[in-house]
């Protein structure tokens, strides 16, 4: 919490990084946010979860994969449907209300359908994200 003491952040502008140590770091988001987390800017941080927070109005433009760990997902409002492709076989996982889930497995390539104006919480070990166009 360093000498100023606790401080109260937003979820929108500042994502969190929880480390195997137990340790909770905000991590404020820049517009180059994305390019210095996979350019190695916080590896002093080592492995760990990435809270984040979105509010979606359109669905997703791209898949996404995670292959360093299961992604939690959490809608908070509104209504989305998830769409899995994996192999053996895709879902379709639908978020309908506040407070339901889904735990992407590691190694799923996922996207989203936004059915309403949509508020989702993510926990996700992103390390070695990517993605490809829808």
């Amino acid at each position: 919490m360093g000498e100023a003491g606790p401080a109260s952040f937003r979820l929108l502008d500042t994502f969190v990084h929880l480390g195997p140590d137990g340790s909770v770091v905000p991590l404020p988001v820049t517009e180059s946010f994305w390019a210095d987390l996979t350019g190695g800017r916080f590896s002093h941080l080592g492995p760990g979860r990435l809270v984040s927070f979105y509010a979606f109005e359109a669905d997703w433009e791209s898949w996404e994969i995670h292959p360093k760990g299961d992604e939690l997902v959490c809608l908070l409002s509104g209504a989305m449907d998830f769409e899995l492709d994996a192999p053996g076989g895709g879902a379709v996982v639908p978020l309908r209300e506040p407070g339901s889930f889904l735990v992407v497995p590691r190694g799923t390539w996922h996207t989203a359908r936004v059915l309403e104006p949509s508020r989702v919480l993510f926990v996700t070990a992103g390390e070695g994200t990517q993605h490809r166009p829808v």
